[in-house]
């Protein structure tokens, strides 16, 4: 009998513990981490801009540093916001999300161009503050789950015994002792034979009836979430409060009725209070924002219009990143000690064409570099989750084994540096839409290849690439 699902959850395990100061019951994994260290965890993922990584490493260790220290004083000792400067595809991005998952921290990612001034026909800048604590919610709802699982099992594996074998009805008045025992004993051993065998999975396409329970209330999800922003009210919890729910029986086989009493006996035993008071901490506390191509709202405005207002855009930001108070479903937030890490290629603008004061809240300034040859040769083999890597497990759940020669690797880093010079560089995405067309053909014939070991070599990625690439019209559209 499969039990719960179990979910990859890249959080820092901590319990609640009010004594201890602000936010530390989330930090144990770090609070031995030097910067350096940080940098080496970083380093199994990305390749090269060690300015980059220096300066987010410090960051967070500043972070662990403040909780060590007495309230009155960390209070006041706010983070050094992060600007990050460089082309598409060098890391910007993947720095900041390795940071927040080897943190365990709630991380959200958003996009300044989605922002429009007072959220007039874009996204209000404030909702990447609420975006933060439903991440942050999301992550300890996770963890308190993951707590509760086995208990969670062990409940709902008694109700579905109890769909199996319902209890037997009271004994009449006047029946012996011995019979009642007799009956209780036999419904007793019945049941660890049914127990045994739903643990096999002999009884899984068993059908049942489950009592479910329904809401009777019209569905709200055609609103979008920027509308929801806009409502302080929760349309979706007031309706469900004024229909209710109604339980309805269902039949469903015995696995699938196994899955739906674990959720709700988990429902049952995870405390959303404690989860939502924990949540808004952390987020306040540990949360991280990453607002990329902050370069496409910098400058003046040079048109008319209501389409954007970059300008506005940056103002409307400035009090986010300076600290202020966003109202959420949840409650209140502060907004003081969220990490903000700006990001922008700035090709067309640069950083002093921002607002002064945002300027100012973004202190810590960091250059990515472009990537070089050498740099796709380390990203093609080196990290955890190189693609190379990828690729070949993807193949090898068809049989077929891949080798890659490191003359083709090299030739594949020299293909995406040529086609990058030569168009748009995007830096170490372009390796993405080579390696896809490197392997097309591979892809495509796997399941049928009688030959189930194929070595790629140079002469393979040229023979694959040679004329899309010496054709410039042509890789334009296809690399």
């Amino acid at each position: 009998m499969a039990s719960k699902s179990d979910k990859e959850l890249i959080l820092v395990q901590g319990g609640a513990n009010g004594a201890q100061p602000a936010g530390e019951e989330f930090l144990p994994a770090l609070d031995d981490m030097t910067p350096r260290e940080i940098v080496a965890e970083l380093d199994k993922y990305i390749v090269g801009q060690a300015a980059a990584k220096r300066a987010v490493a410090v960051a967070l260790r500043n972070r662990v540093r403040r909780q060590k220290l007495p309230p009155e004083l960390s209070d006041d000792i706010l983070p050094k916001n992060i600007l990050m400067i460089g082309p598409t595809g060098v890391g910007k991005t993947e720095i900041a999300r390795r940071l927040a998952r080897l943190a365990g921290c709630p991380f959200v990612k958003v996009e300044a161009s989605k922002y429009t001034e007072v959220g007039y026909v874009g996204r209000d800048v404030e909702s990447m503050v609420r975006d933060l604590v439903e991440m942050s919610i999301d992550m300890v709802r996770e963890e308190k789950l993951d707590e509760v699982a086995e208990r969670a099992e062990q409940a709902a594996e008694e109700r579905v015994l109890d769909l199996l074998l319902p209890p037997p009805p009271p004994a009449a008045p006047g029946t012996p002792e011995s019979d009642v025992a007799s009956q209780r004993e036999q419904n007793q051993r019945t049941r660890e034979k049914l127990r045994a065998q739903l643990r096999e999975g002999k009884l899984d396409q068993r059908m049942v009836d489950v009592e479910v329970r329904e809401r009777m209330m019209p569905s709200f999800e055609v609103i979008s979430n920027q509308g929801m922003e806009e409502m302080d009210v929760n349309f979706k919890e007031m309706f469900s409060g004024m229909f209710g729910q109604q339980k309805k029986k269902r039949k469903m086989s015995v696995a699938d009725a196994f899955e739906y009493l674990i959720q709700e006996e988990e429902g049952k035993l995870v405390d959303m209070d404690q989860v939502t008071r924990i949540a808004v901490e952390r987020a306040e506390q540990m949360g991280i924002i990453f607002i990329d191509e902050i370069d496409k709202v910098a400058g003046r405005e040079v048109g008319h219009g209501p389409d954007v207002s970059r300008e506005g855009v940056q103002r409307d930001i400035l009090p986010i990143i300076e600290g202020t108070t966003v109202n959420t479903r949840y409650g209140m937030i502060r907004t003081d000690h969220i990490l903000f890490v700006a990001a922008g290629a700035f090709h067309v603008t640069k950083p002093s064409d921002l607002i002064p004061e945002l300027q100012g809240r973004l202190p810590i300034r960091v250059e990515l570099q472009s990537l070089k040859e050498e740099d796709f040769v380390r990203i093609l083999t080196e990290p955890k989750n190189a693609l190379i890597k990828q690729y070949i497990a993807l193949l090898e759940t068809e049989g077929l084994k891949l080798n890659f020669t490191d003359d083709a690797v090299e030739t594949i880093a020299k293909f995406a540096t040529q086609v990058n010079e030569q168009t748009e560089n995007i830096g170490a995405r372009r390796l993405h839409t080579i390696l896809e067309k490197v392997l097309d053909e591979l892809s495509f014939e796997a399941p049928d290849l009688k030959k189930k070991t194929v070595k790629v070599d140079a002469a393979y990625v040229n023979k694959q690439l040679a004329d899309i690439v010496k054709n410039q019209d042509l890789s334009r559209y296809i690399l």
